[in-house]
């Protein structure tokens, strides 16, 4: 358990947060969001010690551990499986290699892995030994911070299952929001430099934040209309003898009465792409293509076709090819075997892992969004470099100074300025915030080009993508169906099973055997989830039924902020913490009771898929 009491923190003029107070509770994972900016990685320091906060103070219970990834690598051991044990706490030397070589299955490295030094990994792999090294600690909180910038979606789903059975405390931050709502039992977020924190996902947490705010502007409205009535009273009644004393009190009213500002807009990326139409249905076709740094190819043989309006993801383990296949179909590299041909008005924009090393470190925000086309104006470079939250002098700064997530804004920021048709995004979220991220989704859901992507977040290949390139099993398949209709009829499962050596091994049983067992499977199934089902349609009623009385509660309660009825204020304020603990509470019993008939559900749908 973790106590803030009254932190603050403020650079120069510029004020992080203030007088913020919050408990960390036993058990609870939270994740923490807020905008790029407004102090989350600063919040992390400071619970670690490595910062100092200008007010407050944080309190641990004696001898408690905290878990937290480093930005600077450091290895000691010639392979990482001595590497990682150095984390271990006293388990038996059979049973904590055991554990050590579950771990880094789980994160996606191989057995033949095991024996190789840690320098011989790229960065985003020694950053998953450095999570495996988190974890194995057992620490008894952990603090992460974009924990899963460098995985791919077969490592989430581990990491997802692991954090949701992690006993201890947990702070996250990931611009992920659907992997942070399958992890977290509560939400946190930094808002108008203050800290709110409630019980339940991100949605439920942006729904209190928007209810409090249309209250506060309400109740801000009522105020000035009873200042502005108050003031009309008094300039026209205060020289009258017979109205002297009603304008004296009046005038006294007022100047009790405290100013309510407006609240400041809160800053957002929109994202709008520079679409250039391109007559014709086929945009790009890929022929007999094969590809490979050495000589085993990466892929060989691939055939598909991205038509006008086409929204592909590209999904695979890390290793298998994804950056490789976007970087060919963006003409980067070329094809050992095989050729694509582009429609004659193909006009790509390319946003790339590597691409941002390519910005020229001695020119502006300014000049770089400028330079992608000159036929660009000044007052549309400034729209977009306002677009990308480099208003005023901030688009004046060099790239040289930028940090790594403003680097990649300015990258994002050409290629809104850039005319194209197909879009191809690799990792394109890994620097924004959760409010970016859905407004990048939203606009690639509206683009009228092609998009193809390379993204971990099941999320967006949900929301933004209706067919997939898929690395798996050794091959890559070009799927016209949804990132859902593959993990329903394909799945992640059996890769698994394949690289951790332990695919389950099913006798061969007749047709009418497997029948007899698949439907005694659906009849369990369907007898262990039943309950489950009804508790969760009761409890979806209960909410729908709380959450109506609460709206209705809000209404009264503004409307009763200006009838100075101190008694039915408080009763009304009573009976609305009374239903908000109640939406709370069915909430997160609501939550658990669909997590446990996931995972029974889950469990069928394996022993199902072994009898088909």
């Amino acid at each position: 358990m973790i106590q803030v009491v009254n932190i603050g923190k403020s650079f120069g003029l510029q004020v992080l947060f203030e007088n913020i107070t919050v408990t960390l509770g036993r058990g609870e994972r939270v994740g923490l969001v807020g905008r790029n900016g407004s102090g989350k990685s600063t919040l992390f320091k400071i619970l670690l010690g490595e910062e100092h906060s200008d007010t407050g103070e944080v309190i641990y219970p004696k001898n408690y551990t905290i878990g937290t990834l480093k930005q600077h690598l450091h290895f000691t051991e010639s392979n990482i499986i001595d590497e990682c044990s150095q984390a271990l706490k006293g388990e038996d030397a059979e049973y904590g290699q055991y554990k050590v070589e579950k771990m880094l299955l789980g994160l996606g490295f191989k057995m033949s892995d095991f024996t190789r030094p840690p320098s011989d990994f790229s960065g985003g792999y020694q950053i998953r030994l450095n999570l495996a090294k988190v974890l194995l600690a057992e620490p008894d909180c952990l603090l992460l911070d974009e924990p899963t910038n460098y995985l791919d979606i077969v490592s989430m789903r581990w990491l997802t299952k692991f954090l949701r059975e992690f006993r201890g405390e947990m702070i996250l931050i990931t611009h992920d929001r659907g992997f942070m709502d399958d992890v977290t039992t509560h939400t946190m977020g930094l808002w108008r430099q203050k800290l709110v924190k409630i019980k339940g996902n991100s949605n439920k947490y942006f729904e209190q934040i928007l209810l409090e705010e249309d209250i506060y502007e309400k109740t801000r409205q009522n105020s000035e209309k009873k200042r502005k009535e108050l003031e009309e009273f008094v300039a026209r009644f205060k020289a009258k003898a017979s109205k002297a004393a009603q304008a004296q009190s009046r005038m006294k009213l007022l100047e009790k009465m405290p100013e309510i500002e407006a609240l400041s807009m809160m800053s957002n990326l929109e994202f709008e792409f520079n679409h250039k139409e391109c007559p014709g249905k086929v945009l790009l076709e890929v022929k007999d293509a094969s590809f490979g740094y050495t000589t085993d190819p990466l892929f060989k043989n691939m055939n598909f076709t991205i038509l006008k309006g086409d929204k592909v993801g590209i999904i695979g383990k890390n290793g298998k090819g994804k950056s490789t296949l976007l970087n060919l179909i963006a003409g980067e590299i070329q094809t050992q075997t095989g050729s694509l041909n582009g429609n004659v008005n193909l006009l790509i924009g390319h946003f790339g892992q590597t691409n941002i090393n390519r910005l020229s470190m001695e020119m502006t925000v300014e000049e770089e969004i400028a330079s992608v086309d000159s036929s660009v104006g000044i007052q549309r470079v400034r729209s977009i470099c306002g677009t990308m939250m480099f208003t005023g002098d901030l688009a004046k700064k060099k790239i040289k100074v930028l940090s790594g997530g403003e680097r990649a804004r300015v990258l994002l920021g050409k290629l809104l300025a850039k005319p194209c048709n197909l879009l191809l995004l690799d990792e394109p979220t890994n620097h924004l915030d959760q409010e970016s991220v859905e407004s990048l989704t939203m606009e690639l859901q509206s683009y009228p080009g092609a998009v193809v992507i390379v993204t971990h977040s099941e999320s967006m290949l949900r929301e933004a993508t209706t067919s997939l390139i898929a690395f798996h099993h050794g091959k890559v398949e070009y799927l016209r169906e949804s990132y859902d209709d593959f993990l329903m009829k394909i799945g992640w499962e059996d890769e698994e099973e394949e690289d951790s050596g332990t695919a389950p091994v099913v006798d061969k049983l007749s047709r009418n055997d497997m029948k007899r067992l698949r439907s005694e499977a659906i009849i369990e199934r369907s007898r262990e989830i039943s309950p489950l089902k009804k508790k969760m349609e009761m409890l979806e009623k209960e909410i729908m039924k709380f959450e109506e009385e609460q709206e209705r509660l809000e209404k009264d309660l503004i409307e009763l902020s200006s009838s100075g009825d101190s008694k039915k204020i408080q009763d009304n304020s009573l009976r609305l913490g009374q239903v908000k603990k109640r939406v709370d509470n069915a909430f997160a019993e609501l939550t658990d009771v669909t997590i446990k008939h996931d995972e029974i559900f889950q469990r069928y749908e394996e022993k199902l898929k072994a009898w088909e």
